[in-house]
């Protein structure tokens, strides 16, 4: 059993560096290219997952359709596992939020796994509905590919292997379609860790 965790393909926002959280943005021409890709490369890994999960989210849920059609399954939404909700902050670049939010993202920068933006989600409050999420997978037999957003691996791999929050983007940043595998021990840890106990 393994669980393989990718980001979405690449929408508009992705290549203007806008946050997008919880909007529902479209993938772009690329996107879908790179989504056909993530197909191949699974076939050329040898993979052979027994479902696809997928966020709610359209650019995950399209990349998902996508990559199921050319396998021949189909994908299932995946309740959890939909990006961040950046509140106030969805649209705007980080440069913007730093000019026009500066109190509140001074306290969120310093404190960003139980800091909340304006209106929106912690990085603490993804992980309580993220790990049983991933929790659920984990317990299917054989593989599950997992198709999620970047806010979602990095905390999730960030949590797992007890780094600090404010270096997941150095740390676990991935690229659109990127694949990463969830290891024996990382699954274990899911699987066992009590939640709030890390």
């Amino acid at each position: 059993m393994g669980l393989y965790l990718v980001r979405h393909g690449e929408t508009d926002w992705n290549l203007s560096s806008r946050i997008q959280g919880q909007t529902d943005i479209p993938l772009n021409d690329n996107g879908r290219a790179q989504a056909r890709e993530l197909s191949a490369a699974v076939r050329q890994r040898g993979l052979s997952p027994g479902r696809i999960y997928t966020s709610r989210m359209l650019r995950a849920r399209e990349t998902a359709d996508i990559v199921a059609a050319d396998l021949g399954m189909e994908a299932r939404i995946l309740e959890g596992v939909h990006e961040i909700n950046m509140g106030a902050w969805e649209g705007y670049t980080w440069r913007q939020v730093r000019e026009e939010f500066p109190q509140d993202y001074e306290k969120w920068y310093c404190n960003r796994r139980y800091q909340i933006p304006p209106g929106g989600e912690s990085y603490e409050q993804l992980l309580a509905r993220v790990v049983p999420a991933m929790r659920k997978a984990a317990k299917e037999q054989g593989d599950s590919l997992i198709i999620t957003h970047s806010a979602v691996i990095m905390t999730l791999l960030s949590y797992l292997n007890g780094t600090p929050f404010a270096d997941m983007a150095k740390n676990f940043k991935t690229k659109n379609t990127e694949l990463v595998k969830l290891g024996e021990d990382m699954v274990c840890i899911l699987e066992q860790a009590p939640w709030g106990g890390r």
